[in-house]
């Protein structure tokens, strides 16, 4: 990308949800987004991050961040690694310089990374943590849905709750993510179960500072590491704890190190689940480019919006189609 100086802007935006969306950790009505704009005078770029307290960020965090950062003369993707640490901020500011990259080039932005897109990928659809007869009722409202993911809490419920959506769904394909809440012995009573329910999937079961089990553990279902990776530095320690990495660009930091995570994630053995927070369109964008690669996409954010952006990104009957330019990238 030609080098100049680059105006950057950040704001927070709040996005209320349509119901409210639970997991293990607690709950939340509203989607708090960071925004960062670019403009080099000619063209103007966007991204957006979600700052997480369970990665210890805020709104308030993620935009000292960026402010730290507006004084750089030559601020380009590559010199932004070093600047920042993964999270919000730089995913934020990585997505904006991808998207003013791609309209100086006029390209798409997967053509700048050399990646064929494909026209459409399957999403899951999450099922927010319930008891079991309400997270029955949310499948059969989306039994035409391909794939559901069901949060779930570690208590005494997880399996009744399996059970229950998968009379109601019987065809779909189920996928669970317990948010660190389980504990060894809970894995060790369920997981057969959910063998036998069809579960084809579990994300990170075990807390991240304790998923050292894992490798004394029976993997009768390919097990995903979440909280437990962020960026590629993470693999070499989880090479015998998960064989699926979650690849979210809030934690990567942005596209353009997820897309190196993907690789030497491959490289290395792991099978890849594009995810994503709950987002607006924009933020699914970037994340779409890299689930070409991806054997699960889970990158349903905006679904659980009470609205989205202009120009969203397209879903139908569980799939998503390609990016349109006016949004992103």
């Amino acid at each position: 990308m030609p080098t100049s100086f680059l105006s950057v802007e950040a704001k927070e935006e709040i996005w209320p949800l349509k119901q409210p969306f639970r997991i293990s950790r607690g709950s939340r009505t509203e989607a708090r987004v960071l925004v960062v704009t670019l403009s080099d005078g000619k063209q103007i770029g966007r991204g957006e991050g979600i700052p997480l307290a369970r990665y210890n960020q805020s709104s308030a965090s993620a935009l000292a961040q960026i402010e730290s950062i507006t004084s750089e003369k030559n601020l380009n993707r590559q010199g932004l690694q070093d600047l920042l640490p993964p999270g919000a901020a730089r995913n934020a500011l990585d997505c904006a310089l991808w998207d003013i990259e791609a309209k100086a080039f006029g390209k798409r932005a997967w053509e700048l990374a050399n990646i064929p897109i494909v026209s459409e990928v399957e999403t899951s659809f999450t099922v927010s943590l319930d008891t079991p007869e309400k997270m029955s009722a949310a499948a059969e409202s989306n039994t035409k849905l391909p794939i559901l993911k069901l949060k779930l809490g570690g208590d005494d419920l997880d399996l009744s709750r399996v059970q229950a959506v998968r009379e109601t769904a019987p065809a779909a394909r189920l996928l669970i993510d317990a948010n660190e809440s389980w504990s060894p012995s809970h894995y060790r009573e369920i997981v057969w179960a959910l063998k036998e329910l069809r579960v084809e999937l579990i994300e990170q079961p075990l807390p991240a500072d304790a998923d050292e089990v894992l490798e004394s553990l029976d993997h009768p279902i390919p097990v995903c590491a979440d909280e437990s990776c962020h960026i590629t530095a993470d693999l070499p320690r989880l090479t015998n704890r998960y064989e699926v990495i979650n690849v979210k660009l809030d934690k990567t930091g942005g596209l353009t190190e997820a897309l190196r995570l993907c690789e030497r994630a491959r490289e290395s053995g792991f099978r890849l689940l594009i995810g994503c927070m709950v987002c607006t369109s924009l933020g699914i964008a970037p994340a779409r480019v890299a689930a070409s690669f991806a054997t699960w996409s889970d990158l349903d954010g905006p679904l659980l919006l009470a609205r989205d952006r202009d120009h969203p990104v397209p879903y139908a009957n569980g799939k998503i189609g390609v990016p349109s330019r006016e949004l992103w990238g």
